[in-house]
């Protein structure tokens, strides 16, 4: 594979938001980029939410800014959101906003195209991340209302996770 200057990741991200008389549980399965800038720090731009953007000195440390950034992007909208139908129409409309002038997207999928059309793994360093294949993990978010009535259970806690995309399996 020659070098990638982007990279596309999918990302898998659970927060529990307060807000004005309610508690909100979010899952979000997104996409982003990561690219290594000229300053020598990996940089994370979402495309899916878009609108946000973190560097690190490593992937794991631009993983971690991002998830910051975007659950006090949540947690903003939570104090701006007078109930609950408003917050959870306003974390929609932010996460399917696209950027722009869509460039980060395209250049999403044009890093995709150039993972197909190679058979080597996944460069360092991202070869320590799971692998799935982007139509195997859609896009989505879903936005609950938590009751006292809502019956919990183990199972419904969901990790964060940032994954490599791969070619899909012939």
């Amino acid at each position: 594979m020659g070098e990638l200057k982007e990279h596309p990741l999918m990302l898998t991200l659970q927060d529990a938001v307060a807000g004005k008389g309610f508690l909100a549980r979010i899952t979000m399965s997104g996409r982003a980029l990561m690219r290594l800038e000229d300053d020598g720090k990996w940089w994370m731009y979402g495309v899916c939410p878009a609108g946000i953007a973190a560097s690190g000195n490593n992937i794991d440390e631009a993983f971690l800014r991002f998830r910051n950034s975007y659950k006090e992007i949540l947690f903003d909208i939570a104090q701006e959101s007078h109930k609950f139908q408003d917050f959870k129409a306003e974390v929609e409309r932010f996460f399917n906003e696209p950027d722009s002038d869509n460039q980060d997207q395209q250049l999403w999928e044009n890093a995709l195209k150039a993972i197909r059309s190679a058979s080597n793994p996944p460069p360092e360093p991202f070869s320590h991340l799971p692998r799935q294949t982007p139509e195997a993990n859609p896009t989505h978010i879903k936005v609950e209302r938590v009751n006292a009535d809502t019956s919990f259970k183990p199972s419904d806690n969901v990790a964060d996770a940032y994954i490599y995309s791969v070619p899909k399996a012939a």
